[in-house]
This record gives C-alpha cells, structure tokens and sequence, in this order.
C-alpha cells in the first residue's frame, strides 16, 4: 500500500499580483516594527507607516484595520509558515505529530525572530498588549480552520458537520497549542531577556517544539531538559 499522502494540493504558483500583494503586506509589517523599535508603541501612525512602506494611506487600509493589526501580523506572518507546513503532513497523521512536525521544518531558528522580537517588546511595553491579543487570536482561528481541513474529508457532508460534532475538540485543540506556544515563549524570555541571537532563537524553536512534544504525550513525560541556553550577560 503506498503511503498516506496530505489531502491538500500542493500550492499553486502565486501570480504576479499575488506577488505583490505578499511583498506590500510585508513592507507594512517590516515598517512598522521598525518605527516600534526606534519610537516606542503608542508614538506612531499609520501615515508614519504608510511613509515609511512607500504607500499612500489608503493602500494601507486596503490591508490592516489599525497600527495594532499591522504588529499583530509579525506574529501571524510566523503561524502562516508553520501553517503551510503543517498541511503538507500526511493526511491520516494525528494532527499534534503534524504540528510538531511543522515546526521541525522550520530548521532556520531566525524564523521565529520577528514573533519573538515583538513578544519581547510586548513584554516590556504594557501598550502592546493589544496587538499580542490579536495576533494570538488570530492565530487561535487559523489553527482552528486548519484542523478543520484535516478532519473535514473523513465526513460525508464536509466541513458543516465537523463544525457541529468536533468543534469542542478543535477549539480545545487550538487553545491548547496557543497556551504551549506562549508558555514556550515566557520560558525562552525568562531564561534569555529577549536576546535575538541565532543561539538564542535556535532554543526558542527547540523550546516550541518540545512543548508539543509535551502536549502530544498529554504531558506524561518531559520535553528535552538538556535545551541549549546562551550564557546571558
């Protein structure tokens, strides 16, 4: 029998258009965690955002409601690459192995870096609390609506009835997922202060990757004790 293979099509290629969508969202994030880095939350705009993406304010409108949900999107920006991984796991796989899995995949720990620059700031700066709510909320969703894809081929009526008989199971399921992540993160900041270093990212996505091994196991047993620290000074 050959093996188990993911339900989903491979991604088709991006037009131009999409292309440039893609690269104008990024310019808009990139631009506002920049102007967060230099000026602090709370002392920009969105016409600061815009002037600083090379875009009129309109233009940014067209893709985020707020200055909230442009920083929130650093986070989401992360989600999204695990979650491109994760639908690429073998269909019949249980969905937290796929989640670990993903995560696996991401081997360049500078992945995580601009998630965990803003959690770091977010740490420090009381006002960013809304932009970490939203960025954890959306997250919260899209891991609601993957697992959904998962399950949604096993019925005969599709995704409607796993709305109806699973939907406990996948909002516990996404809930638990985000509170690992986030434990994963307080961890990684209470042992590395925010250092952005390659050493200290690389823990970081060793960190995220052991709490689903934790959560996988139902928390029978331990994640890696042995997890690389950079030496802070």
């Amino acid at each position: 029998m050959p093996p188990t293979t993911s339900h989903n099509a491979p991604d088709s290629v991006p037009t131009r258009r999409e292309l440039n969508k893609a690269a104008t969202r990024q310019a808009i994030t990139d631009s506002a965690l920049g102007l967060l880095r230099i000026q602090g939350p709370g002392n920009f705009t969105v016409e600061d955002i815009a002037d600083a993406a090379g875009i009129s304010r309109r233009t940014f409108f067209n893709y985020f409601a707020s200055t909230e949900a442009a920083l929130a999107a650093v986070t989401f920006g992360f989600l999204d690459t695990a979650l491109r991984q994760f639908r690429l796991r073998p269909a019949g796989e249980p969905i937290l192995e796929s989640a670990r899995a993903a995560l696996v995949e991401l081997a360049d720990p500078m992945t995580v870096a601009p998630m965990a620059e803003l959690y770091s700031l977010g740490k420090t700066n009381p006002q960013l609390s809304r932009s970490e709510l939203e960025a954890w909320d959306h997250c919260t969703e899209q891991i609601i609506d993957a697992a959904r894809e998962r399950f949604a081929p096993a019925t005969d009526t599709g995704a409607a009835a796993v709305v109806g008989v699973d939907e406990l199971y996948l909002r516990a399921l996404a809930g638990s997922i985000i509170s690992c992540g986030k434990a994963a993160l307080d961890v990684w900041f209470a042992r590395c202060g925010g250092d952005l270093s390659p050493e200290s990212l690389a823990a970081l996505r060793q960190l995220l990757i052991d709490s689903m091994t934790l959560l996988g196991s139902g928390f029978a047993g331990t994640a890696s004790p042995s997890t690389p620290f950079p030496d802070r000074h």
